[in-house]
Protein backbone atom coordinates (compact mmCIF):
# COMPACT_ATOMS: atom_id res chain seq x y z
CA UNK A 1 0.00 0.00 0.00
CA UNK A 2 1.13 3.53 -0.74
CA UNK A 3 1.29 6.46 1.66
CA UNK A 4 -1.93 7.64 0.05
CA UNK A 5 -3.63 4.49 1.27
CA UNK A 6 -2.27 4.84 4.77
CA UNK A 7 -4.23 7.99 5.56
CA UNK A 8 -6.85 6.18 7.61
CA UNK A 9 -4.27 4.23 9.54
CA UNK A 10 -2.95 7.31 11.30
CA UNK A 11 -6.11 7.82 13.29
CA UNK A 12 -8.04 8.40 10.09
CA UNK A 13 -6.28 11.67 9.35
CA UNK A 14 -5.84 12.49 5.72
CA UNK A 15 -3.21 15.12 6.43
CA UNK A 16 0.36 13.97 6.44
CA UNK A 17 2.35 17.15 6.83
CA UNK A 18 5.87 16.85 5.44
CA UNK A 19 8.60 17.39 7.97
CA UNK A 20 10.65 20.51 7.56
CA UNK A 21 14.37 19.85 7.94
CA UNK A 22 15.99 21.60 10.86
CA UNK A 23 19.18 23.57 10.53
CA UNK A 24 22.43 21.63 10.79
CA UNK A 25 24.59 21.87 13.87
CA UNK A 26 24.75 20.52 17.41
CA UNK A 27 21.52 19.39 18.99
CA UNK A 28 21.47 22.28 21.46
CA UNK A 29 23.73 24.64 19.48
CA UNK A 30 23.00 28.16 18.25
CA UNK A 31 21.35 31.16 19.83
CA UNK A 32 18.13 30.79 21.85
CA UNK A 33 16.18 32.26 18.96
CA UNK A 34 17.70 29.72 16.57
CA UNK A 35 16.88 26.87 18.93
CA UNK A 36 13.27 28.06 19.30
CA UNK A 37 12.90 28.34 15.53
CA UNK A 38 14.37 24.88 15.07
CA UNK A 39 11.95 23.40 17.59
CA UNK A 40 9.04 25.22 15.94
CA UNK A 41 9.99 24.03 12.49
CA UNK A 42 10.38 20.38 13.40
CA UNK A 43 7.48 18.54 11.73
CA UNK A 44 5.56 21.72 10.82
CA UNK A 45 4.13 22.50 7.38
CA UNK A 46 5.36 25.60 5.59
CA UNK A 47 2.24 27.67 6.27
CA UNK A 48 2.86 27.41 10.01
CA UNK A 49 6.36 28.83 9.59
CA UNK A 50 5.30 31.55 7.19
CA UNK A 51 1.72 32.81 7.72
CA UNK A 52 1.84 34.56 4.35
CA UNK A 53 1.47 31.13 2.71
CA UNK A 54 -1.43 30.06 4.93
CA UNK A 55 -4.05 31.31 2.48
CA UNK A 56 -2.61 30.08 -0.76
CA UNK A 57 -4.90 27.65 -2.55
CA UNK A 58 -2.43 24.79 -2.12
CA UNK A 59 -2.09 25.35 1.63
CA UNK A 60 -5.82 25.66 2.12
CA UNK A 61 -6.52 22.50 0.15
CA UNK A 62 -3.93 20.59 2.15
CA UNK A 63 -5.50 21.67 5.41
CA UNK A 64 -9.06 21.13 4.26
CA UNK A 65 -8.74 17.94 2.23
CA UNK A 66 -5.33 16.47 2.97
CA UNK A 67 -2.74 15.41 0.39
CA UNK A 68 -5.19 13.26 -1.62
CA UNK A 69 -7.91 15.47 -3.07
CA UNK A 70 -9.29 13.32 -5.89
CA UNK A 71 -8.79 9.95 -7.52
CA UNK A 72 -6.37 11.61 -9.95
CA UNK A 73 -3.95 12.08 -7.04
CA UNK A 74 -3.46 8.32 -6.80
CA UNK A 75 -0.29 6.91 -8.37
CA UNK A 76 -0.91 5.69 -11.95
CA UNK A 77 -0.67 2.05 -10.88
CA UNK A 78 -3.60 2.56 -8.48
CA UNK A 79 -5.90 4.57 -10.71
CA UNK A 80 -7.04 1.45 -12.56
CA UNK A 81 -7.80 -0.29 -9.28
CA UNK A 82 -9.77 2.74 -8.09
CA UNK A 83 -12.52 1.55 -10.42
CA UNK A 84 -11.58 -2.08 -11.03
CA UNK A 85 -11.67 -3.12 -7.36
CA UNK A 86 -15.22 -1.84 -6.73
CA UNK A 87 -16.46 -3.16 -10.07
CA UNK A 88 -15.08 -6.65 -9.45
CA UNK A 89 -16.68 -6.84 -6.00
CA UNK A 90 -19.99 -5.65 -7.47
CA UNK A 91 -19.76 -8.32 -10.19
CA UNK A 92 -19.16 -10.97 -7.52
CA UNK A 93 -22.11 -9.66 -5.52
CA UNK A 94 -24.27 -9.60 -8.65
CA UNK A 95 -23.54 -13.25 -9.40
CA UNK A 96 -24.43 -14.25 -5.84
CA UNK A 97 -27.65 -12.25 -6.02
CA UNK A 98 -28.95 -13.05 -9.50
CA UNK A 99 -28.16 -16.77 -9.75
CA UNK A 100 -31.33 -18.70 -8.81
CA UNK A 101 -33.01 -15.41 -7.93
CA UNK A 102 -36.41 -16.86 -8.83
CA UNK A 103 -36.16 -19.49 -6.09
CA UNK A 104 -38.39 -20.18 -4.26
CA UNK A 105 -41.15 -19.86 -6.82
CA UNK A 106 -43.72 -18.43 -4.46
CA UNK A 107 -44.35 -15.33 -2.40
CA UNK A 108 -41.93 -15.18 0.54
CA UNK A 109 -42.69 -13.50 3.87
CA UNK A 110 -43.79 -9.86 3.29
CA UNK A 111 -43.69 -10.30 -0.48
CA UNK A 112 -47.34 -11.18 0.05
CA UNK A 113 -47.89 -7.44 0.62
CA UNK A 114 -45.28 -5.63 -1.42
CA UNK A 115 -45.21 -7.71 -4.59
CA UNK A 116 -48.98 -7.65 -4.90
CA UNK A 117 -48.99 -3.94 -4.09
CA UNK A 118 -46.43 -3.45 -6.85
CA UNK A 119 -48.74 -5.20 -9.29
CA UNK A 120 -51.57 -2.94 -8.13
CA UNK A 121 -49.45 0.13 -8.82
CA UNK A 122 -48.72 -1.06 -12.35
CA UNK A 123 -52.42 -1.55 -12.99
CA UNK A 124 -53.95 1.45 -11.24
CA UNK A 125 -51.25 3.75 -9.84
CA UNK A 126 -52.36 2.97 -6.28
CA UNK A 127 -52.53 -0.06 -3.96
CA UNK A 128 -55.71 -2.15 -4.15
CA UNK A 129 -57.18 -4.81 -1.93
CA UNK A 130 -57.03 -8.52 -2.79
CA UNK A 131 -59.30 -11.47 -2.15
CA UNK A 132 -58.52 -13.35 1.04
CA UNK A 133 -56.85 -16.37 -0.59
CA UNK A 134 -55.25 -14.55 -3.51
CA UNK A 135 -51.71 -15.84 -2.86
CA UNK A 136 -52.30 -19.30 -4.30
CA UNK A 137 -53.55 -17.94 -7.60
CA UNK A 138 -50.94 -15.19 -7.69
CA UNK A 139 -48.15 -17.74 -7.22
CA UNK A 140 -49.49 -19.54 -10.28
CA UNK A 141 -49.42 -16.37 -12.36
CA UNK A 142 -53.09 -15.48 -11.95
CA UNK A 143 -53.63 -11.92 -10.60
CA UNK A 144 -57.37 -11.92 -11.24
CA UNK A 145 -58.29 -11.83 -7.56
CA UNK A 146 -57.36 -8.17 -7.22
CA UNK A 147 -60.28 -6.02 -6.06
CA UNK A 148 -61.34 -2.52 -7.09
CA UNK A 149 -61.15 -0.90 -3.65
CA UNK A 150 -58.16 1.07 -2.42
CA UNK A 151 -55.98 -0.65 0.18
CA UNK A 152 -54.96 0.85 3.51
CA UNK A 153 -51.14 0.70 3.49
CA UNK A 154 -48.65 1.86 6.11
CA UNK A 155 -45.57 2.53 3.97
CA UNK A 156 -45.06 5.10 1.19
CA UNK A 157 -45.23 3.80 -2.38
CA UNK A 158 -41.70 4.32 -3.80
CA UNK A 159 -40.30 0.95 -2.72
CA UNK A 160 -43.30 -0.80 -4.25
CA UNK A 161 -42.84 1.19 -7.45
CA UNK A 162 -39.23 -0.01 -7.57
CA UNK A 163 -40.40 -3.62 -7.25
CA UNK A 164 -42.97 -2.90 -9.96
CA UNK A 165 -40.25 -1.83 -12.43
CA UNK A 166 -38.77 -5.33 -12.32
CA UNK A 167 -42.21 -6.88 -12.73
CA UNK A 168 -42.85 -4.63 -15.71
CA UNK A 169 -39.64 -5.88 -17.33
CA UNK A 170 -40.06 -9.60 -16.71
CA UNK A 171 -43.78 -10.07 -16.17
CA UNK A 172 -46.09 -10.37 -13.21
CA UNK A 173 -45.92 -14.16 -13.09
CA UNK A 174 -42.13 -14.41 -12.99
CA UNK A 175 -40.62 -14.66 -9.50
CA UNK A 176 -37.34 -13.42 -10.99
CA UNK A 177 -39.16 -10.22 -11.95
CA UNK A 178 -40.56 -9.82 -8.45
CA UNK A 179 -37.02 -9.70 -7.07
CA UNK A 180 -35.09 -8.19 -9.94
CA UNK A 181 -35.11 -4.64 -8.57
CA UNK A 182 -33.96 -5.81 -5.15
CA UNK A 183 -31.03 -7.69 -6.68
CA UNK A 184 -30.10 -4.80 -8.98
CA UNK A 185 -30.21 -2.25 -6.16
CA UNK A 186 -28.29 -4.58 -3.84
CA UNK A 187 -25.58 -5.03 -6.46
CA UNK A 188 -25.35 -1.29 -7.10
CA UNK A 189 -25.03 -0.64 -3.38
CA UNK A 190 -21.91 -2.85 -3.29
CA UNK A 191 -20.31 -0.65 -5.93
CA UNK A 192 -21.37 2.55 -4.17
CA UNK A 193 -20.12 1.38 -0.77
CA UNK A 194 -16.73 0.41 -2.21
CA UNK A 195 -16.39 3.88 -3.74
CA UNK A 196 -17.58 5.50 -0.51
CA UNK A 197 -14.95 3.60 1.48
CA UNK A 198 -12.26 4.69 -0.97
CA UNK A 199 -13.38 8.28 -0.64
CA UNK A 200 -13.65 8.11 3.14
CA UNK A 201 -10.34 6.35 3.79
CA UNK A 202 -8.30 7.45 0.75
CA UNK A 203 -7.51 3.77 0.26
CA UNK A 204 -8.13 1.56 -2.76
CA UNK A 205 -7.41 -1.48 -0.60
CA UNK A 206 -9.99 -0.64 2.06
CA UNK A 207 -12.53 0.31 -0.60
CA UNK A 208 -12.17 -3.09 -2.23
CA UNK A 209 -12.43 -4.81 1.14
CA UNK A 210 -15.64 -2.90 1.89
CA UNK A 211 -17.16 -4.04 -1.39
CA UNK A 212 -16.07 -7.63 -0.83
CA UNK A 213 -17.51 -7.80 2.69
CA UNK A 214 -20.84 -6.42 1.49
CA UNK A 215 -20.95 -8.77 -1.47
CA UNK A 216 -20.62 -11.91 0.66
CA UNK A 217 -22.57 -10.93 3.78
CA UNK A 218 -25.72 -12.93 4.38
CA UNK A 219 -28.04 -10.18 5.58
CA UNK A 220 -27.34 -7.97 2.60
CA UNK A 221 -27.49 -10.95 0.26
CA UNK A 222 -30.86 -12.19 1.55
CA UNK A 223 -32.40 -8.73 1.46
CA UNK A 224 -31.20 -8.37 -2.15
CA UNK A 225 -32.93 -11.60 -3.15
CA UNK A 226 -36.50 -10.99 -1.97
CA UNK A 227 -39.03 -8.38 -2.98
CA UNK A 228 -39.49 -6.32 0.17
CA UNK A 229 -38.63 -2.73 0.98
CA UNK A 230 -35.59 -2.61 3.23
CA UNK A 231 -32.83 -3.03 0.63
CA UNK A 232 -34.23 0.06 -1.12
CA UNK A 233 -33.97 2.30 1.92
CA UNK A 234 -30.40 1.03 2.40
CA UNK A 235 -29.62 2.00 -1.20
CA UNK A 236 -31.01 5.52 -1.00
CA UNK A 237 -29.42 6.24 2.39
CA UNK A 238 -26.04 5.01 1.13
CA UNK A 239 -26.39 7.07 -2.06
CA UNK A 240 -27.22 10.17 0.00
CA UNK A 241 -24.15 9.57 2.16
CA UNK A 242 -21.98 9.25 -0.96
CA UNK A 243 -23.34 12.55 -2.27
CA UNK A 244 -22.66 14.21 1.09
CA UNK A 245 -19.03 13.08 0.95
CA UNK A 246 -18.75 14.60 -2.52
CA UNK A 247 -20.44 17.77 -1.27
CA UNK A 248 -17.96 17.97 1.62
CA UNK A 249 -15.01 17.86 -0.77
CA UNK A 250 -16.64 20.21 -3.27
CA UNK A 251 -17.52 22.75 -0.57
CA UNK A 252 -13.97 22.73 0.77
CA UNK A 253 -12.53 23.19 -2.70
CA UNK A 254 -14.81 26.19 -3.20
CA UNK A 255 -13.81 27.60 0.17
CA UNK A 256 -10.11 27.21 -0.65
CA UNK A 257 -10.51 28.79 -4.09
CA UNK A 258 -12.54 31.80 -2.91
CA UNK A 259 -10.47 32.45 0.20
CA UNK A 260 -7.23 32.22 -1.75
CA UNK A 261 -8.56 34.76 -4.27
CA UNK A 262 -9.26 37.15 -1.42
CA UNK A 263 -5.71 36.58 -0.14
CA UNK A 264 -4.21 37.18 -3.59
CA UNK A 265 -6.04 40.50 -3.82
CA UNK A 266 -4.55 41.58 -0.47
CA UNK A 267 -1.11 43.29 -0.41
CA UNK A 268 0.23 41.07 2.39
CA UNK A 269 -1.18 37.80 1.03
CA UNK A 270 -3.70 37.48 3.86
CA UNK A 271 -7.45 38.18 3.48
CA UNK A 272 -8.72 41.27 5.22
CA UNK A 273 -10.07 41.10 8.74
CA UNK A 274 -13.56 41.72 7.39
CA UNK A 275 -13.21 38.82 4.94
CA UNK A 276 -11.96 36.49 7.68
CA UNK A 277 -14.75 37.40 10.05
CA UNK A 278 -17.36 35.37 8.13
CA UNK A 279 -15.59 33.93 5.15
CA UNK A 280 -16.94 33.78 1.59
CA UNK A 281 -20.23 32.26 0.51
CA UNK A 282 -19.91 28.98 -1.34
CA UNK A 283 -22.71 29.23 -3.90
CA UNK A 284 -25.24 26.60 -4.87
CA UNK A 285 -24.32 23.09 -3.68
CA UNK A 286 -25.31 20.65 -6.42
CA UNK A 287 -24.08 17.54 -4.60
CA UNK A 288 -26.12 18.66 -1.61
CA UNK A 289 -29.17 18.86 -3.85
CA UNK A 290 -28.53 15.26 -4.98
CA UNK A 291 -28.17 14.14 -1.37
CA UNK A 292 -31.42 15.89 -0.47
CA UNK A 293 -33.27 14.17 -3.31
CA UNK A 294 -31.86 10.80 -2.24
CA UNK A 295 -33.01 11.36 1.32
CA UNK A 296 -36.48 12.24 0.07
CA UNK A 297 -36.49 8.94 -1.80
CA UNK A 298 -35.34 7.10 1.34
CA UNK A 299 -38.28 8.52 3.29
CA UNK A 300 -40.47 7.56 0.33
CA UNK A 301 -39.52 3.92 0.99
CA UNK A 302 -40.06 3.87 4.77
CA UNK A 303 -40.48 6.61 7.34
CA UNK A 304 -37.43 5.32 9.22
CA UNK A 305 -35.51 7.32 6.62
CA UNK A 306 -36.54 10.43 8.58
CA UNK A 307 -33.94 9.65 11.25
CA UNK A 308 -31.19 9.47 8.63
CA UNK A 309 -32.53 12.73 7.19
CA UNK A 310 -32.11 14.48 10.54
CA UNK A 311 -28.68 13.05 11.34
CA UNK A 312 -27.24 13.73 7.89
CA UNK A 313 -28.57 17.29 7.98
CA UNK A 314 -26.77 17.92 11.26
CA UNK A 315 -23.64 16.21 9.94
CA UNK A 316 -23.29 18.42 6.88
CA UNK A 317 -23.69 21.61 8.94
CA UNK A 318 -20.98 20.42 11.36
CA UNK A 319 -18.71 19.64 8.41
CA UNK A 320 -19.24 23.16 7.04
CA UNK A 321 -18.53 24.74 10.41
CA UNK A 322 -15.33 22.76 10.81
CA UNK A 323 -14.19 23.64 7.28
CA UNK A 324 -14.43 27.34 8.11
CA UNK A 325 -12.59 26.79 11.39
CA UNK A 326 -9.72 24.95 9.67
CA UNK A 327 -9.55 27.59 6.95
CA UNK A 328 -9.02 30.34 9.54
CA UNK A 329 -12.44 32.02 9.65
CA UNK A 330 -12.79 33.92 12.93
CA UNK A 331 -16.54 33.45 13.54
CA UNK A 332 -16.56 29.97 12.04
CA UNK A 333 -19.46 28.62 14.12
CA UNK A 334 -21.81 31.50 13.41
CA UNK A 335 -20.75 31.68 9.77
CA UNK A 336 -21.25 27.94 9.39
CA UNK A 337 -24.78 28.21 10.71
CA UNK A 338 -25.85 31.38 8.91
CA UNK A 339 -23.95 31.20 5.62
CA UNK A 340 -24.10 27.44 5.17
CA UNK A 341 -26.67 26.03 7.58
CA UNK A 342 -29.66 28.25 6.82
CA UNK A 343 -29.50 27.80 3.01
CA UNK A 344 -28.84 24.09 3.57
CA UNK A 345 -31.94 23.83 5.75
CA UNK A 346 -34.26 25.10 3.04
CA UNK A 347 -32.52 23.24 0.20
CA UNK A 348 -32.20 19.98 2.10
CA UNK A 349 -35.65 19.77 3.64
CA UNK A 350 -37.40 21.45 0.72
CA UNK A 351 -35.95 19.10 -1.87
CA UNK A 352 -36.56 16.04 0.29
CA UNK A 353 -40.18 17.09 0.83
CA UNK A 354 -40.80 17.63 -2.89
CA UNK A 355 -39.28 14.26 -3.78
CA UNK A 356 -41.26 12.54 -1.03
CA UNK A 357 -44.55 14.03 -2.19
CA UNK A 358 -43.74 13.09 -5.78
CA UNK A 359 -43.66 9.43 -4.78
CA UNK A 360 -47.40 9.75 -4.07
CA UNK A 361 -48.18 10.93 -7.62
CA UNK A 362 -50.24 7.84 -8.41
CA UNK A 363 -52.31 8.39 -5.28
CA UNK A 364 -52.88 12.07 -6.15
CA UNK A 365 -54.01 11.22 -9.69
CA UNK A 366 -56.43 8.50 -8.61
CA UNK A 367 -60.04 8.66 -7.54
CA UNK A 368 -60.35 5.32 -5.76
CA UNK A 369 -57.19 5.13 -3.66
CA UNK A 370 -57.62 4.72 0.09
CA UNK A 371 -58.48 8.02 1.82
CA UNK A 372 -58.10 9.95 -1.43
CA UNK A 373 -61.25 12.03 -0.86
CA UNK A 374 -61.26 12.04 2.92
CA UNK A 375 -61.17 15.86 3.07
CA UNK A 376 -64.28 16.20 0.92
CA UNK A 377 -66.07 13.56 2.98
CA UNK A 378 -65.04 15.15 6.29
CA UNK A 379 -65.37 18.94 5.93
CA UNK A 380 -64.08 20.89 8.89
CA UNK A 381 -61.73 18.12 10.01
CA UNK A 382 -57.96 17.82 9.71
CA UNK A 383 -55.50 20.58 8.89
CA UNK A 384 -57.80 23.21 7.40
CA UNK A 385 -55.19 25.41 5.73
CA UNK A 386 -54.05 22.55 3.48
CA UNK A 387 -55.64 21.92 0.07
CA UNK A 388 -58.12 19.01 0.11
CA UNK A 389 -55.73 16.50 -1.50
CA UNK A 390 -52.93 17.27 0.96
CA UNK A 391 -55.39 17.28 3.86
CA UNK A 392 -56.52 13.80 2.84
CA UNK A 393 -52.90 12.64 2.57
CA UNK A 394 -52.12 14.13 5.98
CA UNK A 395 -54.96 12.18 7.57
CA UNK A 396 -53.68 9.05 5.78
CA UNK A 397 -50.28 9.67 7.41
CA UNK A 398 -51.87 10.19 10.82
CA UNK A 399 -53.59 6.81 10.53
CA UNK A 400 -50.38 5.11 9.41
CA UNK A 401 -48.39 6.70 12.23
CA UNK A 402 -50.97 5.53 14.76
CA UNK A 403 -50.63 2.02 13.35
CA UNK A 404 -46.84 2.04 13.68
CA UNK A 405 -47.01 3.41 17.21
CA UNK A 406 -49.39 0.68 18.30
CA UNK A 407 -47.70 -2.22 16.47
CA UNK A 408 -46.93 -4.61 19.32
CA UNK A 409 -48.39 -7.90 18.11
CA UNK A 410 -46.46 -11.05 18.82
CA UNK A 411 -44.43 -12.71 16.07
CA UNK A 412 -42.18 -15.77 16.26
CA UNK A 413 -39.28 -13.86 14.71
CA UNK A 414 -39.60 -10.46 16.32
CA UNK A 415 -36.25 -9.25 17.59
CA UNK A 416 -35.35 -6.41 19.92
CA UNK A 417 -32.81 -3.91 18.61
CA UNK A 418 -30.53 -4.94 21.49
CA UNK A 419 -29.99 -8.29 19.76
CA UNK A 420 -29.34 -7.13 16.22
CA UNK A 421 -25.59 -6.57 16.30
CA UNK A 422 -24.93 -9.99 17.82
CA UNK A 423 -27.33 -11.75 15.40
CA UNK A 424 -29.55 -12.76 18.28
CA UNK A 425 -32.74 -13.47 16.34
CA UNK A 426 -32.42 -13.35 12.54
CA UNK A 427 -35.62 -13.55 10.54
CA UNK A 428 -36.56 -16.80 8.86
CA UNK A 429 -38.18 -15.78 5.58
CA UNK A 430 -38.75 -19.28 4.24
CA UNK A 431 -38.43 -22.88 5.35
CA UNK A 432 -39.54 -26.14 3.75
CA UNK A 433 -38.74 -29.78 4.54
CA UNK A 434 -38.87 -31.68 1.25
CA UNK A 435 -38.16 -35.37 1.01
CA UNK A 436 -34.94 -36.06 -0.86
CA UNK A 437 -32.33 -38.71 -1.44
CA UNK A 438 -32.23 -41.62 -3.87
CA UNK A 439 -35.52 -43.05 -2.67
CA UNK A 440 -37.01 -39.76 -1.42
CA UNK A 441 -36.78 -41.14 2.10
CA UNK A 442 -34.43 -38.58 3.61
CA UNK A 443 -35.52 -35.36 5.26
CA UNK A 444 -34.01 -32.25 3.73
CA UNK A 445 -34.28 -28.51 4.30
CA UNK A 446 -34.73 -25.41 2.18
CA UNK A 447 -34.30 -22.17 4.11
CA UNK A 448 -33.87 -18.44 3.73
CA UNK A 449 -32.48 -17.06 6.98
CA UNK A 450 -31.39 -13.42 7.16
CA UNK A 451 -28.47 -14.15 9.48
CA UNK A 452 -25.34 -12.19 8.61
CA UNK A 453 -21.85 -13.59 8.32
CA UNK A 454 -20.91 -13.87 12.01
CA UNK A 455 -17.31 -12.80 11.44
CA UNK A 456 -18.47 -9.63 9.70
CA UNK A 457 -21.18 -8.70 12.20
CA UNK A 458 -19.35 -9.62 15.38
CA UNK A 459 -16.13 -8.11 14.08
CA UNK A 460 -17.96 -4.91 13.13
CA UNK A 461 -19.55 -4.72 16.59
CA UNK A 462 -16.08 -4.77 18.16
CA UNK A 463 -14.87 -2.30 15.54
CA UNK A 464 -17.58 0.16 16.57
CA UNK A 465 -15.89 0.47 19.96
CA UNK A 466 -12.60 1.27 18.20
CA UNK A 467 -14.32 3.84 15.99
CA UNK A 468 -15.96 5.44 19.01
CA UNK A 469 -12.57 5.71 20.70
CA UNK A 470 -10.94 7.40 17.71
CA UNK A 471 -13.84 9.80 17.33
CA UNK A 472 -13.89 10.78 21.01
CA UNK A 473 -10.15 10.65 21.57
CA UNK A 474 -8.75 11.93 18.27
CA UNK A 475 -11.71 13.79 16.77
CA UNK A 476 -11.43 11.81 13.56
CA UNK A 477 -14.13 13.05 11.19
CA UNK A 478 -14.27 9.68 9.44
CA UNK A 479 -15.12 7.96 12.69
CA UNK A 480 -17.76 10.60 13.33
CA UNK A 481 -19.30 10.06 9.90
CA UNK A 482 -19.54 6.30 10.49
CA UNK A 483 -21.08 6.79 13.91
CA UNK A 484 -23.56 9.29 12.47
CA UNK A 485 -24.80 6.67 10.01
CA UNK A 486 -25.11 4.15 12.81
CA UNK A 487 -26.97 6.65 14.96
CA UNK A 488 -29.46 7.46 12.20
CA UNK A 489 -30.22 3.83 11.44
CA UNK A 490 -29.88 2.03 14.75
CA UNK A 491 -30.47 4.23 17.79
CA UNK A 492 -34.04 5.33 16.93
CA UNK A 493 -35.32 1.78 17.34
CA UNK A 494 -34.51 1.93 21.05
CA UNK A 495 -37.19 4.60 21.42
CA UNK A 496 -39.85 1.98 20.64
CA UNK A 497 -39.07 -0.94 22.97
CA UNK A 498 -42.65 -2.27 22.84
CA UNK A 499 -42.96 -2.14 19.07
CA UNK A 500 -42.71 -5.33 17.03
CA UNK A 501 -39.36 -5.11 15.22
CA UNK A 502 -37.30 -7.51 13.11
CA UNK A 503 -33.60 -8.08 12.62
CA UNK A 504 -33.69 -7.39 8.89
CA UNK A 505 -34.38 -3.70 9.60
CA UNK A 506 -30.64 -3.54 10.36
CA UNK A 507 -29.77 -3.75 6.66
CA UNK A 508 -30.46 -0.01 6.44
CA UNK A 509 -27.35 0.77 8.52
CA UNK A 510 -25.25 -2.23 7.50
CA UNK A 511 -23.02 -0.09 5.21
CA UNK A 512 -21.84 1.83 8.26
CA UNK A 513 -21.10 -1.41 10.08
CA UNK A 514 -18.95 -2.44 7.11
CA UNK A 515 -17.19 0.93 7.16
CA UNK A 516 -16.49 0.55 10.89
CA UNK A 517 -14.97 -2.88 10.27
CA UNK A 518 -12.84 -1.50 7.43
CA UNK A 519 -11.66 1.30 9.72
CA UNK A 520 -10.41 -1.28 12.22
CA UNK A 521 -8.85 -3.43 9.49
CA UNK A 522 -6.99 -0.38 8.25
CA UNK A 523 -5.49 0.12 11.69
CA UNK A 524 -4.43 -3.53 11.73
CA UNK A 525 -2.74 -3.19 8.34
CA UNK A 526 -0.46 -0.52 9.78
CA UNK A 527 1.20 2.59 8.37
CA UNK A 528 3.81 2.93 5.69
CA UNK A 529 6.42 4.02 8.19
CA UNK A 530 5.91 0.99 10.44
CA UNK A 531 8.67 -1.66 10.65
CA UNK A 532 8.45 -4.39 7.98
CA UNK A 533 7.55 -7.05 10.54
CA UNK A 534 4.62 -4.90 11.66
CA UNK A 535 3.37 -4.46 8.10
CA UNK A 536 3.73 -8.16 7.33
CA UNK A 537 1.92 -9.11 10.53
CA UNK A 538 -0.93 -6.71 9.81
CA UNK A 539 -1.28 -7.97 6.24
CA UNK A 540 -1.31 -11.58 7.42
CA UNK A 541 -4.00 -10.94 10.04
CA UNK A 542 -6.26 -9.11 7.56
CA UNK A 543 -5.70 -11.73 4.85
CA UNK A 544 -6.57 -14.55 7.24
CA UNK A 545 -9.67 -12.68 8.40
CA UNK A 546 -10.89 -12.16 4.83
CA UNK A 547 -10.19 -15.79 3.95
CA UNK A 548 -12.21 -16.91 6.98
CA UNK A 549 -15.06 -14.57 5.97
CA UNK A 550 -15.18 -16.07 2.47
CA UNK A 551 -15.14 -19.65 3.79
CA UNK A 552 -17.87 -18.87 6.30
CA UNK A 553 -20.03 -17.22 3.63
CA UNK A 554 -19.65 -20.31 1.44
CA UNK A 555 -20.70 -22.41 4.44
CA UNK A 556 -23.86 -20.37 5.11
CA UNK A 557 -24.76 -19.70 1.46
CA UNK A 558 -27.27 -22.61 1.21
CA UNK A 559 -29.45 -21.22 4.03
CA UNK A 560 -29.35 -17.75 2.48
CA UNK A 561 -30.62 -18.89 -0.93
CA UNK A 562 -33.06 -21.75 -0.32
CA UNK A 563 -30.75 -24.46 -1.61
CA UNK A 564 -31.81 -28.00 -0.79
CA UNK A 565 -29.52 -29.53 1.83
CA UNK A 566 -29.91 -32.35 4.29
CA UNK A 567 -31.60 -31.64 7.59
CA UNK A 568 -28.37 -32.43 9.44
CA UNK A 569 -26.48 -29.91 7.31
CA UNK A 570 -29.12 -27.32 8.09
CA UNK A 571 -28.84 -28.03 11.82
CA UNK A 572 -25.07 -27.68 11.55
CA UNK A 573 -25.58 -24.09 10.48
CA UNK A 574 -27.90 -23.22 13.36
CA UNK A 575 -25.20 -21.92 15.71
CA UNK A 576 -27.65 -20.51 18.21
CA UNK A 577 -31.00 -21.93 19.36
CA UNK A 578 -32.52 -18.52 18.60
CA UNK A 579 -31.67 -18.94 14.91
CA UNK A 580 -34.21 -21.75 14.55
Amino acid sequence: MTQTEEAVLDGGSASASPAVASAPGPRHGGTPATVRKRRLSRGKPSWVLDPRTAFTRASLLERLLGPVQSWRDYPPTLRLWFWLGPVLTAVLGGVLRFVRLGEPRSLVFDETYYVKDAYSLLQSGFERNWAKDANTAFNQGDPSQILDTGEYVVHPPLGKWMIAWGMDLFGQGDTFGWRFSSAAVGTLSILILALVAQKLFNSVTLGTIAGLLTAVDGTHLVMSRIGILDIFIEFWVLLAFAFLLLDRSDGRRRLAARLSRLATASPDGVPSEAALRWGPGLGFRWWRLAASASMGAAVGIKWSGLFFLAVFGLLMVLWDMNARRVAGIRNWATAGIIRDGVPAFFLYLGTAAVVYLSTWTGWFLSNDAFNRHWAEQNPGKGVQWLPPALRSLWDFHVQAYTFHQGLSSDHPYKASAWTWLVLGRPTSFYYQSPQCGAAAQDKCSEAILSVGNPLIWWGATIALVVVLFFWAGRRDWRAGAILAGMAGGYLPWFMYPERTTFFFYAVSFEPFLILALCYALGLILGRQGDPPWRRRSGFLVVALFLAAVLLLSAFFYPIWTAETISYNDWRLRMWMPSWI
